[in-house]
Order: C-alpha cells, then structure tokens, then sequence
C-alpha cells in the first residue's frame, strides 16, 4: 500500500520536531545564558534552528496528507511510489537546515529537499487532476459507447 511509508514517517518526524520545539522553548526560557540564546533571535543559529523546527513540522504534515492521499485515490503504482519517494526526500530540508545550525554542515541538503517535495506537489496534483469519476468519459470531447441495440434502431 503506497503512502503508509509517508504517513508513519510524517507522525514521526512531527513528533520529533515537537519534541525539538520544547527544547527551542528550554534554550529561550529557562537555559543558562538564555539572555545571549534571546539577543540573536532575528539571525544565526537561533534563526535556522527556528526555520528547522517550523518546516519540519510542516514537512511532516504535508508528508501525513501525502500518505493519505496515496493511500486514498487511485493512482498508478509507479506514480504513486514516485511520489511518495519524492515526499520523503522533502524531508531532507529542514534536516539540512538542522545540520546547517546544529553541526554547521554546508546548506547542500536543502536545495535537495525542497526541489523533491516541490516535484513531490506537482506530480500529486497533475495525478489528482487527471482522476475520473467511475464511468466518466476519458476526455470531455469522447461520447458515451453507443448501446448495439441503439446502432439497430437507426
């Protein structure tokens, strides 16, 4: 089933930057030194660390509708899967924007992410798009099959 990857990944990597948006809130309200942690909340660390915890937190969410989504609508298996490899691969940003903060790794995950999880959204709505209704003609222009009876009769 295509999307249960993304699913159990999203509530767990939302549970993982909840976890970290408490120690956002220790560092700023209650750590030693909170005074310095408070100084430069508008840039450096403390603003990627910020940015980290909110596109994880969003990233996980977008990956849990994702996982519904595929799990939910009819769409071809090997798109599908694309997609929800794609959706994962997103998740790589704010692991990168934490890497960036945390160890000062180069940014290089970022881009990464952000260019799956768009790939991700573009081939999820050009699939949702192209969904039919049971019964529904393949194009607006296609007629109904004509019944045989219908053929005699004229």
């Amino acid at each position: 089933m295509q999307g249960k990857k993304n699913l159990a990944a999203g509530f767990l990597f939302l549970a993982g930057f909840m976890l970290y948006g408490f120690v956002l809130i220790y560092l700023r309200d209650l750590a030693p030194g909170k005074e310095a942690w408070i100084a430069d909340y508008a840039d450096g660390k403390h603003l990627e660390a910020r940015m980290a915890h909110a596109h994880g937190g969003l990233f996980a969410l977008i990956n849990v509708v994702v996982g519904y989504a595929l799990v939910r609508l009819p769409i071809g298996a090997s798109s599908a899967r694309c997609i929800s490899w794609l959706a994962l691969a997103g998740m790589l940003l704010p692991v990168g924007i934490l890497a960036t903060a945390a160890l000062g790794l180069p940014p290089l995950l970022v881009p990464v992410g952000g260019l799956c999880m768009i790939a991700a959204m573009v081939w999820l709505g050009l699939a949702s798009a192209s969904l039919r209704e049971p019964g529904e003609p393949a194009s607006a222009d296609a007629r109904p099959p004509v019944d045989a009876n219908e053929r005699k009769a004229t």
